[in-house]
């Protein structure tokens, strides 16, 4: 990062571009939330203070991955805009889509893009272990949270590249691998006995639960953050009195939304300690001790003995031969290097070669320091771990800005530390532990031999017709290794298969991790273990999506279809996970988007059930239908007439986000989308929208209505606390002016030459056309839509803008 970067950080507030009003709900969306008290979010953000942010410019680091406003995001464009001419296949949705990898398109290094996220967020995790000395020292240098804290930036992007070999020998190399450190033993979540019964899908009673992915507290904490971001970004729009370029707000199609982009992250990088994957198991345990340790061979043996069988040793679902890694932390102002040396030679004559000797400074940088440097914070942190920050910053008056600030000695060897790791020990590591287990377990099962004994576990033989079912249920109890407390033991087979295929995963063995969930699919079934059946199948589906294609566009929709049917189901019927449910679905729908053609429609299918299911929150739901009319918008048809493509359908859903965005008084996201409609309707080749539709017409007409009442309402009340630009003394009957965009007439007749002017009007006053500004694409070049005001009004029904 930058030492500029809190300058650029400021200009960016200040600069914010106007919407279609400078106004902005400041109370309003509060209000909405306590309305709904049946939702969980509802209740946790109930009783939250609301101070102005303005303000506190301190807070502004906590918003910065969505500081830029609605509508004026720039970024790299998404794979669908320069893939989509590549496509091939009927132009009515039979079509075939992308064939090579997804990892080869412009998507995979788009940050913020849902594929790139994917790639980031099932990485290898790398535990921390370390001794009171360690965290005392990092603690002197303004790292509370200690080592973890310190080194959890500097793994979210390796320097340098990469190289991976892959399980035919294969070789590539990649400039975005990237690790995740995590505390040793957090986010442990326990696994769930067997039950002779399904159960009920989650609901929102407010009963006991296993875990939090189960009880939807993760779901409802993303639900929340998102939530923060987005009334950041709207008090700083409110906020920004002199914008530089007015802009038309509107959905971006060629770069993902912010807000969207930070739901996943947030979503993925609440990925928990389970059973039934092994993304979060450590591949690795960094074992460290300092410099000033008294006895630091002792204590590295009792840190490795808590590691091994100590009180705070992993659950026995979790592979216990992990990599562990030793580090002595010198201090370069208090000990002596020579010391330092000593001992760092006795310790890789006692522990191998896996070991580091890291050299930082003990005491803290200063921002003004020659050598300082700012850490940036970690994008994959929690979502209660920033929610806690974000309530920090409402409840204290004085809120210490969470940038820190490094050496830059010190983040040099650290990135150089870091990259030796895992270039030199992590990732030999894994690719030594999948060839042992390909060999020795994986082609076993591939064999004649492994199938042989696979139907045994299937069915009984010898046995009566009458006694079947009875044998059966025997049979699968005695020959099975799932245990009855839900898990399989980490020494066991399926375990050992299922860390074969998340290793492969994670080191971007496509084919090989394919391959290996299938087998796991049908495993898992005969011994009926369904949260390991429905990740199992969630797994295979993503690594069918993102390695090349081979098979049919039929075959592949169908394949690929019935394993996320099957993880659907065990996920949310068998199993009550809301997690898994999300996770699987939503990934899944991103995936087939970017595979284009059919995939697409399909997409959207998958959209439709989570909404059906209630799965999300309402800021959840609202970005999902965003994202349903970008999936619609990216599909190009043939020809001049554009057959195949789904602008109709795009524009549909994007007025059902607007509706969703006007219910939690989201009022410039709800622009956004109507003015996206209103360009879709635009681009249809007949030049109609829905003005030959009565009921159509009339609920964009209400929708507009309910809009500009809602920036009447809202600006009403900002001014009337006390807002700065207030006309007249501030007497009973003066009326507030706001800063509103408007296209002049002559724009609406040649929008390709449309000039973008401000002019001053009046809210509030009798007769007044209160709302007005809501900006409006022609529809078409021969028929101008007025919305700029409604003065004319006689009676109060309004003019409709019924889009056409």
């Amino acid at each position: 990062m930058q030492p500029l970067e809190d300058a650029r950080l400021s200009e960016s507030i200040q600069s914010l571009p106007m919407a279609a009003s400078a106004m902005r709900p400041p109370l309003k969306q509060r209000q909405s939330l306590a309305d709904d008290s049946s939702h969980p979010l509802a209740q946790s953000m109930a009783s939250l203070p609301f101070r102005d942010r303005r303000s506190n410019p301190s807070a502004a680091s906590l918003f910065q991955s969505t500081l830029t406003p609605p509508g004026s995001r720039s970024g790299s464009p998404a794979p669908i805009g320069t893939r989509s001419p590549a496509l091939s296949g009927s132009v009515f949705g039979g079509g075939g889509g992308f064939k090579q990898s997804l990892v080869d398109t412009a998507a995979a290094d788009n940050p913020g893009d849902p594929l790139n996220l994917i790639l980031k967020s099932f990485v290898p995790h790398i535990a921390i272990h370390s001794s009171q000395d360690v965290d005392r020292l990092v603690s002197d240098k303004g790292f509370k949270g200690g080592l973890w804290e310190l080194l959890r930036p500097f793994g979210e992007r390796i320097q340098g590249k990469v190289t991976i070999r892959d399980s035919t020998g294969g070789a590539r190399s990649w400039d975005d691998f990237s690790v995740r450190f995590t505390r040793f033993g957090e986010g442990l979540e326990d696994p769930e006995p067997v039950a002779g019964t399904l159960r009920s899908p989650p609901s929102s009673s407010n009963g006991p639960a296993a875990s939090p992915s189960s009880s939807g507290a993760l779901i409802a904490q993303v639900e929340a953050v998102v939530d923060r971001h987005l009334t950041y970004a709207e008090d700083a729009c409110m906020g920004a009195s002199s914008p530089t370029t007015p802009t038309r707000p509107g959905l971006d199609t060629d770069a993902t939304s912010p807000y969207y982009a930070l739901y996943l992250r947030r979503l993925l990088s609440g990925i928990p300690l389970a059973c039934q994957e092994t993304f979060a198991h450590p591949v690795a345990c960094i074992i460290a001790i300092s410099s000033r340790n008294p006895s630091p061979i002792e204590a590295l043996r009792i840190l490795y003995t808590e590691t091994s069988n100590g009180p705070r040793q992993l659950p026995p679902w979790v592979d216990q031969d992990y990599l562990r890694y030793y580090v002595l932390i010198h201090d370069e102002e208090r000990s002596d290097i020579t010391k330092s040396m000593a001992l760092f030679d006795q310790m890789k004559r006692h522990f191998g070669l896996h070991c580091h000797l890291l050299r930082i400074r003990s005491s803290q940088s200063a921002e003004t320091d020659d050598d300082s440097i700012p850490l940036p914070r970690s994008d994959w942190m929690t979502a209660s771990e920033e929610l806690a920050d974000i309530e920090k910053s409402d409840d204290v008056e004085e809120f210490e800005d969470p940038t820190r600030h490094i050496f830059e000695s010190d983040a040099t060897a650290i990135r150089t530390f870091i990259r030796e790791m895992v270039t030199s020990s992590v990732i030999p590591t894994m690719e030594r532990n999948i060839s042992v287990w390909n060999d020795q377990i994986a082609s076993r099962r591939r064999g004649i031999s492994g199938r042989l004994m696979s139907l045994s576990k299937r069915w009984t033989f010898g046995s009566s017709s009458r006694s079947s079912a009875s044998a059966s249920s025997s049979s699968s109890s005695s020959n099975n290794n799932y245990d009855a407390l839900g898990f399989y033991s980490a020494v066991h087979p399926e375990a050992i298969m299922r860390r074969l295929a998340d290793f492969a995963f994670m080191l971007r063995d496509w084919k090989l991790a394919m391959s290996t969930y299938d087998l796991l699919r049908g495993d898992f079934q005969n011994d009926k273990a369904w949260k390991y059946h429905a990740a199992a199948n969630e797994m295979a589906a993503l690594s069918l999506l993102i390695m090349p294609q081979s098979l049919s566009s039929k075959t592949r929709l169908e394949t690929i279809g019935q394993m996320l049917e099957q993880a659907f189901y065990s996920y949310h019927t068998r199993c009550s996970s809301l997690y898994g449910t999300v996770r699987c679905t939503v990934l899944a729908l991103e995936l087939l988007r970017l595979r284009g053609g059919s995939g697409i429609d399909e997409a959207v299918r998958w959209g439709i059930r989570v909404l059906e299911a209630r799965l999300l929150g309402p800021v959840g739901d609202a970005l999902l239908k965003e994202r349903m009319a970008i999936c619609y918008a990216s599909k190009t048809g043939a020809g001049s007439q554009a057959w195949g493509s789904r602008r109709r359908k795009s524009a549909l859903w994007s007025v059902l986000g607007a509706e969703a965005w006007i219910a939690r008084a989201k009022y410039i996201q709800a622009q956004r989308c109507l003015n996206e409609a209103r360009k879709m309707y635009s681009l249809l080749p007949n030049e109609c929208g829905v003005q030959n539709f009565a009921v159509a017409s009339d609920f964009l007409a209400h929708l507009n209505e309910q809009l500009k009442a809602g920036l009447r309402m809202e600006g009403a009340d900002f001014y009337g606390r006390g807002g700065e630009e207030v006309s007249g003394e501030g007497g009973e009957g003066d009326e507030p002016e706001v800063l509103v965009d408007e296209e002049e007439s002559a724009a609406m007749v040649d929008h390709r030459k449309a000039k973008r002017t401000s002019m001053i009007i009046t809210v509030g006053g009798s007769g007044a056309g209160g709302g007005a500004g809501l900006e409006t694409a022609p529809l078409t070049p021969l028929m101008p839509v007025r919305l700029s005001s409604v003065e004319d009004e006689g009676d109060g029904a309004g003019a409709k803008d019924g889009f056409g």
